[in-house]
Formats: C-alpha cells, sequence, structure tokens
C-alpha cells in the first residue's frame, strides 16, 4: 500500500485546536441541549434477539404481507428485497423481517444472489436484480395486518427517543433512569418500559445496580477503548468472510461519493460523515454471511455512535481523515486486496479511538448538559 495513514498522529495538537473550538461553542450557546425526537444514528437497527410471542406474530405478518404482494404483483420478478427497507415500510424491526424472507425463499418465492437481500422469483432462471426502491411501489398492507404490527410495536415508537436521551448524557456522568417516571413522561405502561429498558441492557446502554435501579453511565474512556477493541476484533474479520458478497455496485458508488467528500471543503464532509460512515459499514461490514457476527457487530456499534453523535451535537469537530481512511478501505475492496483492506480497517480502528478519547477529555470540562429528560436523575459517584 504507498499510502498509510499516520496512527500516531499529533493530539496535543488535536487536543489544543478542539479545545478552542468547543469553547466558542459554549460561549454562544451557554446551554448543552440534547434533541429527543427522531435523533437516531443511520446505522442505529433494532434486533430482536429474544424469541417471545409477539415476535413471531410479527414475522407472521411480515410473512403474509411480502406474500400477497409478491403474489398479486405488486412485488414484481427480480426486485431486490433488502430487510432495512421493508422493516421501515412495517415500522418493525430487522428481525422478523429476516425471517420472513428465509420463510418465503424455503416456498421458493424469493432467492439469494451474488447481492445484498433476495431477489423476487425462483431461483435457477437468470432473473437480473431490479434495484427499484421497495417504497416506490406502493406495497399493500391490509388494514388487520397494520394494527396488529402496531398494538405490537409500542417499545419500538419510543425506543429510538430514549435510547437518544441515554445516550446525550452518559459521556457527563451517571444518571437513574426511574420506570414510573418514564412511563408517566411517554404516556405508556410499565411493560412497555421495561421492553425499552431490558434492550437497552442487552446493547450495553444501562444496568441495575444492587439496588435493582436502572443506572446510566457513566461512558468512560476505558468503555471506549474496551468498544473499540472489540470493533477491532470482530469488523476487519467480517470484512474479510463478507468480501465476497459484497454488492459491487454499492460499493463502487460508495468510493465514488468518498472521493468526491475528499476533494470537498472539510465543513461539506464533516456534515456527511455519519450517514456515510453507516452506509460504509452496511456495504462493507455487514456484507458477511454470518448473523450472530452482525448482531454483535451492531450492537457493539450503538454507544460507539451515539458518543460520536452527542460530540458533533456539541460542536466538536470531527476529522476530515476519517473520509480518507474509508476511502482507501473501499478502494482496496474494488481492487481485490481484501486482506489489505482489513489492514487498513483496523489502522481506521486505531486511529479513531484516539479521536474519540481526545474529544472526549474536552467534554469533561463541563459540569453535564443543561437539558436533560424528566425521567433521568444525576446521580453523585
Amino acid at each position: 500500500m504507498s499510502q498509510r495513514v499516520n496512527q500516531n498522529r499529533d493530539l496535543k495538537t488535536y487536543f489544543v485546536f478542539n479545545i478552542h473550538l468547543f469553547l466558542r461553542y459554549v460561549s454562544a450557546t451557554k446551554r448543552v441541549r440534547v434533541r429527543h425526537q427522531n435523533d437516531v444514528s443511520p446505522l442505529h437497527q433494532m434486533t430482536e434477539d429474544r424469541a417471545r410471542p409477539n415476535a413471531q406474530k410479527r414475522y407472521e405478518i411480515a410473512e403474509d404481507v411480502l406474500r400477497s404482494n409478491i403474489e398479486d404483483h405488486t412485488l414484481p420478478q427480480g426486485v431486490v428485497l433488502l430487510e432495512g427497507p421493508i422493516a421501515d415500510i412495517l415500522q418493525i424491526s430487522r428481525a422478523p423481517v429476516q425471517r420472513a424472507l428465509q420463510t418465503l425463499e424455503s416456498e421458493g418465492l424469493v432467492h439469494r444472489f451474488d447481492g445484498r437481500g433476495y431477489l423476487v422469483g425462483p431461483a435457477g432462471r437468470g432473473i437480473e436484480p431490479n434495484r427499484t426502491d421497495i417504497k416506490t411501489l406502493g406495497l399493500t398492507i391490509p388494514r388487520h395486518a397494520d394494527e396488529a404490527l402496531q398494538s405490537r410495536s409500542s417499545w419500538e415508537r419510543i425506543y429510538n427517543t430514549v435510547e437518544a436521551d441515554v445516550a446525550g448524557c452518559v459521556v457527563f456522568g451517571q444518571y437513574r433512569i426511574i420506570e414510573i417516571e418514564l412511563a408517566d413522561h411517554f404516556n405508556v405502561s410499565r411493560t412497555v418500559v421495561r421492553d425499552v429498558l431490558t434492550r437497552l441492557r442487552e446493547r450495553g446502554l444501562v444496568r441495575k445496580n444492587q439496588s435493582s435501579h436502572w443506572i446510566a453511565g457513566p461512558l468512560t474512556a476505558q468503555m471506549i477503548k474496551d468498544h473499540y477493541g472489540l470493533r477491532g476484533m470482530l469488523e476487519p474479520q467480517a470484512l474479510i468472510a463478507g468480501a465476497g458478497r459484497v454488492d459491487r455496485e454499492r460499493l463502487n458508488d460508495l468510493f465514488l461519493r468518498l472521493s468526491d467528500l475528499e476533494r470537498r471543503e472539510a465543513a461539506d464532509h464533516l456534515a456527511a460523515q455519519e450517514t456515510i460512515h453507516a452506509d460504509f459499514i452496511d456495504i462493507c461490514i455487514l456484507a458477511t454471511p454470518n448473523e450472530r457476527l452482525k448482531e454483535s457487530i451492531r450492537n457493539n456499534l450503538l454507544p460507539v455512535t451515539a458518543t460520536e453523535r452527542l460530540l458533533r451535537r456539541l460542536g466538536l469537530p470531527g476529522d476530515p481523515a476519517i473520509i480518507t481512511e474509508l476511502r482507501l478501505i473501499v478502494e482496496l475492496l474494488l481492487r481485490g486486496a481484501v486482506k489489505a483492506a482489513a489492514a487498513m480497517m483496523e489502522s481506521h480502528l486505531e486511529a479513531s479511538v484516539n479521536r474519540t478519547i481526545a474529544q472526549m477529555k474536552i467534554v469533561a470540562i463541563i459540569p453535564g448538559p443543561g437539558v436533560t429528560a424528566a425521567y433521568l436523575t444525576r446521580v453523585l459517584e
């Protein structure tokens, strides 16, 4: 590789530069605000890893909806079916969609191909992929199915907001979440609240202390290092395992977008960084066929992306080098240099953890957010 990213950046210069920008931000705003509505990382994706009766029901409904739309040709042969867009349409998580697609594959209504997702139609007929956005096809969702899905998704409707609230404060310290106040805040039952908190715990964002109180934070530099350590073990291996399944068309498009951003002013690609990083993970890392590995990667990324999102919200600038690092990985994949791409991924992660730790040191100079959700109470450590 003719070009290698310098892993030993001058963190002192980086730290002083960011301190200057951060203090200007604090002086201008006076208060740190955390958005509560629909402020979710593009990368964020709920997965259900417990076989619950209502999850099974969602799977059955998703299966019926897709089957009927295939049979009436609303979904014509060759259309590429991806879990994410279908989950968005049905307003459910990916897990039941994944199970529905597997069942439809066993019935011969859809089949896997060289790219990501499934093609509508039976295998072995040389059907060409049609990448029309499924959201533009106007899927027919019977009223009874829609009502059933909605009635079983109460926790999903508030989860994103609660996750954003929690992620927005843990970098500042330790907070207690009071169940009854959380239920009152969203006008939901305690059962729904416990579903949300259980999923947050599964993803490492909250825990129960010795008094059985729900506690969020503190998110420390060591925890960030631990999460990046897991990323270093999981993501390069996932990249290698999934290299042969990467959608070449999407990969080439990603390369062109990254190359274009490299040529622009820093402010342009800093604004696009979160979205393009999410696309990079989806295309290059989550192409692995190992579902357990994908699930582990998604869950481990949640606190990492939540922290990075909060740092941007506080006015801390990102590093333009991220775009270059991602572009190099994608270029190596396009050239078929898979092991070199994995090595470059390791270098990118090492540089990323140093950047994140440096920015967390900056945040440590202020006492905490000016606004938190009513159900979050600061706990003195």
